[in-house]
């Protein structure tokens, strides 16, 4: 019986720690996924898509179905074991037991896939800024739940909202 206990404790532990470095797990509905994938931000075989917190890997998945590359970050070992195990017969899917904030996003990244909490809104453009800055390339952001504050959406779809980054000139700026 104390076993069952230790591990309902570690499980509870593990999925209510990650509350304090990002959003709580929370399972993507498939239908808003592929209609956001089709309508909002057309996936393609260029593409690579990074899912910041990917959960069970549904967006990888959804991702991976049309023909796009996909990467997920997740901090919780459960939820990286049920994604990897679920998104085996991908061969275009990778799943990092990684936390976003101390990670680089993949040279060829097109678009991250976020669902966030207010609070880390302004850190997520931050750090896809920066990210953007440093591989000089745009990097599209489909967030899903609510609309970010910081900028401008270039449309949205049910729940979904698609922005743009662009990199920023170097300090270099000639006078």
């Amino acid at each position: 019986m104390t076993i069952i206990v230790i591990l309902i404790f570690l499980v509870v532990l593990l999925f209510g720690i990650v509350v304090f470095r990002g959003s709580p797990y929370v399972p993507s509905q498939t239908a808003h996924v592929r209609a956001a994938f089709s309508k909002l931000y057309q996936l393609g075989e260029n593409d690579l898509l990074v899912d910041i917190g990917s959960g069970d890997g549904v967006i990888l998945r959804e991702a991976a179905k049309t023909g796009a590359r996909a990467v997920g970050y997740e901090i919780n070992p459960i939820l990286v074991l049920i994604s990897r195990v679920a998104c085996r017969k991908y061969k275009n899917i990778q799943v990092k037991l990684a936390d976003f904030w101390f990670a680089n996003l993949p040279d060829k990244v097109t678009a991250v896939y976020v669902f966030s909490v207010t609070r880390d809104v302004k850190k997520i453009i931050n750090h896809i800024q920066s990210e953007s800055n440093r591989l000089n390339r745009e990097i599209y952001i489909i967030g899903y739940g609510s609309e970010f504050d910081e900028i401008k959406s270039i449309k949205n779809v049910g729940p979904h909202f698609l922005y743009l980054v662009k990199p920023l000139q170097s300090g270099k700026a000639q006078v």
